[in-house]
């Protein structure tokens, strides 16, 4: 593996470390102050800088280095992280972004925001808050341990005497490292640095570089060896180092080991008083008798009475010494037993942390794409074996059939393995949308707040990647056009802050997404004159108000007033409906005056394979999508009714439903079928409802291979795509809602029908 190949897993990992932070901070800003929270956010941006100055990507490092100072502060309890706080590291969490992105992609970033961040980043690690205003300043110099020096004084006298300014505090007596900083680092790996290959040895020569060491091995906690474990860790380290360059550099040496062993580095003095006061038992006072000391009391004999005395008290002494001594053995012995029973508890867990935790491995995206066309291609050659057996064995009952139908349902659930492997839950492309809510509020001067919910909805990965495009126009149409001013919010007697909610949901085999904001909802008045000032409608137009919400995906349309940097164009939504048409999806709006929007996406859940219903119209061979079937019919003469000159009604269970010829919709042919000849399919469409597709016959149900036809022909109006069938022949896939569209006056294009297409 080479260099560039290393460098690229690190930016992999770097977007999900960024995804983690992000996702991290969100908590927080919601109220999450669980301390595990703090420290992932803490260990992302930790990672980060960590790798990057593996590359020498100094840029990153330096501004993750202040970002992580703040966030120690916040670690520690020092910087409480209130509402400023957080706006301030998200922000922050946006540059570090960007720094990651411009050193993967040769990029450059704002400078000059960035220097912004930095001061206010240092300024919340130092207790106080940056001034908006503040202009970029380089950061102001710690403060020393011991104050600086007097100026020299001048000379007294012509001789050029000097005086020498001289304090006893120098003088430490025992322990006197000579003016040289000194540390006791205490180092105890656990077996987790062994097994990612990290090396005790090496950190330790690492260290040794700082300055002057002393090191010794404590080895009270290596078993016997009937007990001993290969893979454990056992050994730790004691290690007194003099060095100038300070606690932070020290902590470096093991920063890519820092997770995975017990690190603590103190001063000497403060290592030393920690001792004292933990391992040597209080001073007991010891009774003692001043009279023994005065002479005019003393006496040259001693009467056996007081020797026996004496005797008798020096024993008691010593039981009491003895049995001070073996309360202080069991005392340790017990402290001994507890710290090890403690580690073995951890280690255990740590193991069964281990094995727990689900492996992944990282594959390149182009294999998984070809093992899922060779997994399409073998879904068809198994509909192709199967219908040569179909029509040479009449009976159904051979072996082969037999077999074949245990083939069917194995390339099934491999066709299902392999595409959960494409699924990715949304949540990449969801908390992506959160910069782009805080940077167009700080634009407008609007403070919203987007909340989201079923981030880990899955969807094939091809979808997720060109979900970001049309999402971000909506976002952006949301927050500009949708959420009003905090001063028009309060007149309405609303919440000043708005909202804006991203929510994504299964149903029917499809993903939907919805995008709904508590704004003022759409003035139809305004986009309906909008409209017909830009010669888009006719003025004197009849639209209903689902008709007129729609305008605003027209080309060129907008309604605001002046262009600006967010909206004024006219391109947004008109992206967005495309974007949405090209994965096979839908899109609709629902708004009410005054109080917000909902926009309704709807998806398909893989643009790989679809289950279908193949039906016959005209002699031609369809599929139509599983999820948009409500149910079949089979029409009587009596529950067919005419409407106007061309339009007919079914009736179904009480209530009237358009029956939708689909052969002359498609051209296939030129005048309309008798109905009771045919079979109905009730769909049900994102915009239109429920309509009833007529078509000759139902050939039966099955999953199909999606092929582009745009890609491999053109694009046809009425037409999704297409797919193989088992006896090779081409099938057309139907777009539901493009024929429901037509039926309700949109018509397709003569030069574009099928019927060129023969």
């Amino acid at each position: 593996m080479d260099m560039n190949e290393i460098k690229e897993i690190f930016f992999q990992e770097c977007e999900e470390q960024l995804a983690e932070l992000e996702s991290g901070l969100l908590k927080m800003n919601d109220g999450d102050r669980d301390p595990e929270t703090v420290n992932a956010v803490f260990r992302a941006v930790h990672s980060i800088k960590g790798g990057a100055g593996a590359f020498g990507l100094d840029d990153l490092v330096a501004f993750a280095h202040v970002f992580e100072t703040t966030l120690d502060c916040v670690r520690s309890n020092k910087l409480e992280p209130n509402q400023d706080v957080l706006k301030v590291m998200l922000k922050s969490a946006d540059v570090l972004a960007d720094l990651t992105n411009a050193a993967r992609d040769g990029g450059s970033v704002d400078e000059s925001r960035s220097r912004g961040l930095v001061k206010e980043l240092e300024a919340l690690a130092n207790g106080e808050m940056p001034s908006p205003s503040a202009s970029f300043e380089a950061p102001a110099p710690k403060a020393a341990a011991k104050a600086a020096p007097a100026p020299a004084p001048k000379p007294t006298d012509d001789s050029g005497f000097q005086p020498v300014p001289f304090s006893f505090d120098d003088f430490g007596g025992e322990g006197d490292t000579g003016g040289m900083p000194t540390y006791e680092v205490i180092f105890k790996p656990r077996y987790e640095l062994y097994s990612k290959g990290n090396d005790a040895t090496l950190l330790l020569r690492d260290l040794s570089r700082l300055g002057e060491m002393t090191i010794y091995c404590n080895t009270d906690d290596l078993p016997g060896l009937d007990e001993l474990d290969p893979e454990g860790a056992y050994f730790f380290w004691n290690v007194t180092i003099k060095t100038d360059k300070g606690e932070d550099a020290i902590r470096t040496v093991f920063e890519f080991a820092e997770w995975d062993c017990e690190l603590t580095v103190k001063p000497v003095e403060e290592a030393r008083a920690d001792a004292t006061s933990n391992d040597e038992l209080p001073m007991v006072p010891v009774p003692f008798d001043l009279s023994i000391l005065d002479e005019t009391g003393a006496t040259e004999e001693v009467s056996a009475s007081d020797a026996r005395a004496e005797e008798t008290a020096a024993a008691v002494a010593a039981a009491e010494t003895a049995s001070n001594v073996t309360q202080m053995v069991a005392a340790r012995v017990e402290k001994k037993e507890s710290a090890a029973a403690a580690a073995a508890a951890a280690s255990a867990a740590a193991q069964n942390n281990a094995a727990g935790a689900g492996q992944t491995i990282r594959v390149d995206l182009d294999r998984v794409d070809r093992l899922i066309n060779l997994v399409g291609e073998l879904v068809i050659n198994q509909a192709m074996l199967s219908q040569s057996v179909i029509e040479n064995d009449t009976t159904g009952t051979s072996s082969i059939n037999m077999g074949l139908e245990e083939l069917q349902q194995l390339t099934r659930e491999i066709q299902d393995s392999v595409m959960a492997i494409r699924a990715q839950p949304v949540k990449p492309v969801f908390q992506r949308m959160s910069r782009i809510v805080r940077e167009i509020a700080d634009m407008t001067g609007k403070s919203i707040r987007l909340i989201t919910e079923g981030e880990n909805t899955e969807v094939d990965k091809t979808v997720i990647d060109k979900l970001a495009e049309p999402l971000t126009h909506m976002i952006r149409n949301a927050v500009d056009h949708g959420i009003e001013t905090p001063e028009k919010r309060a007149a309405a007697g609303k919440n000043t802050e708005g909202t804006v909610r991203l929510t994504a949901k299964h149903r029917s085999g499809r993903i939907l997404i919805e995008l709904a904001d508590d704004g003022a909802g759409i003035n139809r008045e305004k986009v309906r004159q909008k409209a017909i000032d830009n010669d888009l409608i006719p003025a004197d137009s009849n639209l209903s108000d689902e008709e007129i919400d729609n305008l605003i995906f027209l080309p060129g349309f907008s309604t605001a007033d002046k262009i600006s940097d967010i909206s004024g164009r006219g391109v947004g939504m008109d992206v967005v409906k495309r974007s949405i048409q090209a994965l096979g999806g839908r899109i609709n709006i629902t708004s009410k005056p005054g109080h917000g929007s909902v926009f309704t996406m709807s998806l398909p859940l893989t643009l790989a394979v679809l289950d279908g219903m193949v039906v016959t119209v005209a002699g031609q061979t369809l599929v139509v999508p599983l999820t948009a079937i409500v149910e079949t019919l089979q029409p009587e003469a009596a529950a067919i009714h005419s409407f106007g000159a061309n339009h007919r009604l079914i009736s179904i269970r009480n209530s009237f439903c358009p029956l939708v010829d689909v052969g002359r919709i498609l051209n296939f042919r030129a005048t309309q079928a008798n109905p009771v000849e045919g079979v109905a399919l009730l769909v049900e469409s994102e915009g239109g409802g429920q309509r009833a597709l007529m078509v000759d016959a139902i050939q039966g149900q099955r999953q199909v291979v999606i092929k582009s036809l745009e890609a491999n022909y053109t694009h046809v109006p009425g037409i999704a795509a297409a797919t193989i069938l088992g006896d090779g022949r081409v099938a057309l896939i139907l777009d539901v809602d493009a024929v429901v569209g037509a039926s309700r006056g949109q018509s397709l294009k003569a030069e574009m029908s099928l019927a060129a297409v023969g």
